[in-house]
């Protein structure tokens, strides 16, 4: 396995250009399979889960032409039904596939999916949406669904599973009828898929909403489409710059995509400027905790859009250990998510894990370099900020884990200034 040695306490300063957002690229390249015309897809990120991605694609038979953030698909014959079990164990969003392999084939056999190793992740929302829209399903060691057809109806998800909704929307767009999905999640990611799904013909109402209308159509087009930008990387190289005192501005950036994150930076005292696509992240912060009134210890909890996301809460809490105060990071979604932070305690930090959900971060915290693994896509992004803000030498490994999530990341910190190798072993 490779691993990233970092020599950290060395400011960063210069521009960087947000990647493609990853949970929009993996439904909307599962989501090509819906036609049997080409699709074009421009700002695709290069990263492990997209690559994950297009090979499940291609072994159901789609031809995928790769370019320099641009891929084409064209599933031109019926695809397969049957996903490959070891390419799914990789990453959890091959369960994305069901949806629309219902609606194509009629058909589908998931194996469990993988990922990220951050507690339970429940498909049962999947599921019951699908039995909802006329499929049979049987599960074993894998999901075995059939539908001999798909009929449109009201579906109330038990939870806004971002995944959910996918699945249900794309499953919905060939069925017969209208389909109204209540609780649906709402985040950038999933409205990116639905505007793709129109480009495509499909007939959606309700985006960027949690009731989202989906009026079957008989067959979809082929479409170009853009990715939209990451909204989860773009926060992440805000928490970075605040940490490494140089200043940093974040191109190619939908500021709207971001209007969740705000309340939870400035509560961390973090300072920027947003100036049109660019985000700046202001050089030499002082981070102090703003407290709620009567001074009390505020907190940072993450909850289903327009909440602060979960993807964001070890990021958040990297950053909290650099800021003058004392905070409570509350990861709601996600059991084992915060495990991760005796990592940041072998740094150096003051926190203070009171059970699965809760961590209390006293800072400013001196933090010096360890060595570490990374356990996941995000926790491993945290190990790499509270690097770059160490004195000392730090070594991350299991990298691979980053890579999941963010394109070429070593070669974009070192442009920034960041004392960073790639190293085997």
């Amino acid at each position: 396995m490779e691993s990233f040695v970092i020599d950290g306490a060395y400011p960063l300063s210069g521009r960087v250009r947000a990647a493609g957002n990853k949970n929009a690229a993996l439904p909307i390249i599962a989501a090509c399979l819906l036609t049997d015309e080409p699709v074009t897809l421009t700002n695709v990120p290069g990263i492990l889960d997209v690559e994950t991605m297009l090979e499940l694609v291609e072994h159901l038979g789609a031809t995928v032409e790769r370019g320099n953030g641009e891929v084409v698909i064209h599933a031109s014959e019926t695809p397969g039904h049957e996903l490959d079990e070891e390419l799914c164990r990789r990453i959890r969003a091959s369960v994305l596939l069901a949806g629309q392999l219902l609606a194509r084939c009629g058909q589908a056999v998931v194996p469990p999916p993988g990922g990220d190793v951050i507690g339970r992740r429940r498909l049962d929302t999947h599921v019951h949406a699908f039995e909802k829209l006329g499929a049979d399903i049987t599960v074993d060691r894998s999901y075995t669904m059939r539908a001999s057809a798909l009929t449109g109806c009201p579906i109330f998800l038990d939870e806004a599973s971002v995944t959910g909704t996918e699945n249900a929307v794309m499953a919905a767009v060939l069925a017969r009828g209208e389909t109204v999905i209540a609780n649906a999640a709402s985040e950038p990611h999933v409205q990116d898929l639905c505007r793709f799904l129109v480009a495509l013909g499909a007939d959606i109402d309700g985006i960027g909403t949690n009731v989202i209308r989906v009026r079957g159509v008989e067959r979809l087009a082929g479409a170009a489409h853009r990715i939209c930008p990451d909204h989860i990387e773009v926060a992440s190289f805000i928490g970075l710059g605040a940490v490494t005192e140089g200043e940093i501005l974040i191109e190619d950036v939908e500021p709207e995509h971001l209007i969740a994150i705000w309340p939870s930076f400035e509560r961390l005292g973090v300072e920027y400027a947003i100036e049109g696509k660019t985000i700046r992240v202001h050089g030499r912060q002082d981070l102090v905790v703003r407290d709620d009134l009567g001074s009390q210890i505020p907190k940072i909890e993450d909850g289903p859009w327009p909440a602060f996301p979960a993807d964001l809460t070890s990021i958040a809490l990297a950053v909290a250990t650099q800021a003058r105060g004392t905070i409570l990071i509350f990861e709601k979604m996600f059991e084992n998510r915060l495990f991760f932070v005796d990592k940041l305690v072998g740094m150096g930090a003051r926190i203070i894990l009171c059970d699965p959900h809760r961590a209390v971060v006293s800072g400013p915290a001196q933090l010096y370099g360890e060595r570490m693994e990374s356990p996941d896509i995000r926790a491993g992004m945290a190990m790499l900020i509270a690097s770059l803000a160490a004195e000392g030498r730090s070594t991350i490994g299991n990298v691979g884990q980053i890579d999941r999530g963010y394109e070429r990341i070593d070669e974009r910190l070192r442009a920034l200034g960041a004392r960073i190798e790639r190293v085997e072993g």
